[in-house]
């Protein structure tokens, strides 16, 4: 056998099993590794740190998301021990209900244009594991959260209370008016959302396409949405939400375009476009 053949690894997936079996010919060791195993309950959370943009104003806004390890389990960490920013405030606008799996740019925290190398730090808690993440304004985790550079695309504005009424664009997004409603009873709510029509493929013939979802923000009770995924007519979209305890409830509307859902987004590497809304329930 040749130098080149005894430095050859082979790695063989041994299905039955489910472990990775290496092998060196060469010495005839083996290293086995257990494969990761999906987990439904009982994982931990990590926040992340998607990256930061310049506002108008000459402030800064850092974008956080969240990966829940859990397959199937919706955790609810409130502000305090398991989820806080440091230094204080502990609470930055994070959420305190966290969906399953990884969940990108759902909020933005701004700090001052004189921020420079300071660090915003979130921790989470969760089975029993403690997870923190710094926000930063390194230069090369600038990000283009307003306008896509290859097409030149915008993310939706979006507006709560009429055509008319002050517009959210991009992860910071905008903030509702309150809202009150009772247990049990469905509240409906209507969301006005705007694109600029820019296809994420100029050579497509369809049309552009966007669109809306809903999803629970914060709140100890469950949610019940109406349809969480409402079509977009006549420039808005409305559903209607049923909360099964008293208490106070954020929900959060995303706003996405042509670049896709946002994982989608995500997950082809770009952070434009898409928009946060949020609206604060009382539910008595």
């Amino acid at each position: 056998m040749s130098l080149l053949e005894n430095r050859v690894l082979k790695i063989i997936l041994c299905v039955g099993g489910g472990t990775l079996l290496l092998a060196s010919v060469a010495s005839g060791q083996e290293t086995r590794v257990d494969a990761p195993i999906p987990h439904s309950i009982g994982q931990s959370v990590s926040p992340s740190f998607e990256g930061w943009y310049p506002n108008p104003d000459g402030t800064r806004s850092l974008v956080f998301g969240y990966f829940n390890r859990n397959y199937d389990e919706h955790l609810n960490l409130p502000i305090g021990p398991d989820n806080r920013f440091q230094p204080s405030p502990e609470d930055r606008g994070q959420p305190t209900h966290f969906n399953p799996r990884r969940q990108t740019g759902i909020f933005a925290v701004v700090v001052p244009a004189d921020f420079g190398d300071q660090q915003l730090n979130w921790s989470l808690t969760a089975g029993g594991e403690t997870i923190t993440i710094p926000g930063h304004l390194r230069p090369e985790w600038e990000i283009t959260a307003l306008k896509e550079v290859t097409s030149g695309n915008t993310p939706p504005v979006i507006r709560f209370g009429g055509p008319e009424a002050s517009p959210g664009q991009g992860p910071l997004g905008v903030q509702s008016d309150p809202l009150k409603t009772v247990v049990g009873e469905p509240t409906m709510i209507t969301v006005w959302s705007i694109d600029d029509g820019v296809r994420k493929s100029q050579a497509a013939a369809r049309p552009a396409r966007s669109g809306v979802v809903w999803s629970k923000y914060r709140g100890s009770g469950s949610v019940e949405f109406d349809d969480q995924t409402p079509r977009i007519e006549e420039g808005k979209a409305t559903t209607s939400a049923t909360f099964s305890e008293p208490g106070n409830y954020v929900l959060r509307v995303l706003a996405w375009d042509d670049s896709g859902g946002q994982s989608a987004i995500m997950a082809g590497g770009f952070f434009c476009c898409w928009t946060n809304g949020f609206i604060t329930v009382q539910v008595d």
